[in-house]
């Protein structure tokens, strides 16, 4: 009996022991409330990309394209031994193009870790995220948000034109050129790209000498019937009808302008590049259709080549402007991370710092534009090009 108490009386002192120590094993830090968004950094050996953007709804077209280029780069820079010895872990979202599930998509991916966020695609979600991107101090680069009025923060940069400088770049390039003298513009007064654009386009028309003989607005509860704007358009004689405009609705406009018996020309921005993908669309009513766009398929330089050949090699399509900004974006951290030094255990802040600094201090040979540099605002500096549809294709214009 004596034996048995004694064992007994040693199996719980044993018992107590592994408890204790268990107990001391186990024991959490203090948590900050932010510790999926920075301290878990120290564990990772990969930089982690985030990206935000539409691959369903309207927009599809656009945020498919931007996950595929940048799925492209990332491949490409893994494969040949990453960033500094460093992978890339690049994980994307869908918002929908709409600015609470942006908000949601970036939460989410915020708890999968991400550091870094290559995003978001279209304007107005961009609008929403860049409020949470400035709060936690996360670096955005944003391959396609082209509202002047995203740059606020100096957390925050572009691969694309500016509205802005669309519009501007637009009459430029119409009255260099000579494309037409006579004006009419077709545009969304609801959306901050469309307005912004057409604001700066009808400045620079005055200095270019055109004439803008008619502006008609639809908003995003009225974009289905154009035949009033279409008729007014007519009516005034306008040679070209410029249309800072996404491609649904230029896709809409152009099968209803055919019904008009009205053929002038048509000449778009970065939110046409996507019309010839439309279902259903009758791609000769795209026939002459011009926009501006830094970046043409059909270019014959050794870096579009190897870009298209791989992107019809992996996703049996043609890329458009929208992937191959995405792809110059992944390259772009890249080279930020390089300059900077930045590893992948800093903190989110820490790493967003490091980066914001860099920037200005790049330059950048892309698909989208040589020797691509940036403002401490954010701001791209590269050059856009005309491309025009013939036959169903994009060719270069210039």
């Amino acid at each position: 009996m004596k034996k048995m108490k004694k064992a007994l009386a040693l199996i719980l002192a044993v018992s107590m022991i592994v408890v204790s120590l268990t107990a001391c094993g186990t024991k959490e830090p203090a948590s900050n409330g932010d510790s999926k968004n920075t301290d878990n950094s120290a564990k990772k050996d990969t930089f982690v990309i985030g990206g935000i953007g539409p691959v369903t709804g309207d927009a599809a077209v656009y945020g498919q394209s931007v996950k595929n280029g940048a799925e492209l780069a990332r491949n490409e820079i893994n494969a040949a031994g990453g960033i500094n010895g460093k992978k890339i872990d690049f994980k994307f979202a869908d918002d929908e193009a709409d600015q609470e599930k942006a908000v949601n998509a970036y939460n989410s991916l915020k708890d999968q870790g991400m550091q870094i966020l290559m995003g978001t695609v279209t304007s107005g979600a961009c609008a929403a995220v860049i409020e949470k991107t400035n709060a936690d101090k996360m670096f955005q680069l944003t391959p396609s948000g082209s509202s002047a009025s995203l740059l606020k923060y100096d957390n925050f940069f572009q691969v694309c034109f500016t509205d802005p400088n669309q519009g501007i770049a637009s009459a430029q390039y119409i009255g260099k050129n000579n494309v037409a003298k006579k004006i009419a513009v077709i545009y969304d007064s609801s959306d901050i790209y469309s307005s912004g654009i057409y604001e700066k386009f009808a400045e620079e028309a005055k200095k270019q000498n055109l004439e803008i003989v008619a502006a008609e607005a639809f908003t995003s509860e009225s974009k289905s019937d154009f035949s009033v704007q279409i008729q007014k358009a007519k009516d005034s004689g306008a040679e070209l009808v410029f249309l800072p405009i996404y491609y649904k609705e230029a896709a809409l406009i152009l099968k209803q302008a055919s019904n008009f018996d009205y053929k002038p020309t048509f000449f778009g921005c970065d939110g046409l590049d996507g019309i010839l993908t439309v279902k259903g669309f009758d791609k000769a009513l795209a026939e002459g259709l011009m926009l501006l766009t830094p970046f043409a398929a059909d270019a014959t330089d050794d870096m579009t080549k190897k870009f298209v050949t791989s992107y019809k090699a992996a996703y049996t399509d043609t890329p458009n402007q929208f992937a191959a900004d995405a792809y110059d974006a992944i390259y772009i951290i890249k080279a930020a991370i390089e300059k900077s030094g930045a590893k992948p255990d800093m903190s989110v802040a820490d790493l967003g710092n490091a980066l914001k600094a860099a920037m200005p201090q790049i330059s950048v040979d892309g698909l989208t534009g040589a020797d691509m540099t940036w403002s401490a605002k954010g701001e791209v500096n590269k050059a856009p090009r005309a491309i025009v549809i013939k036959n169903g294709a994009y060719v270069s214009a210039n």
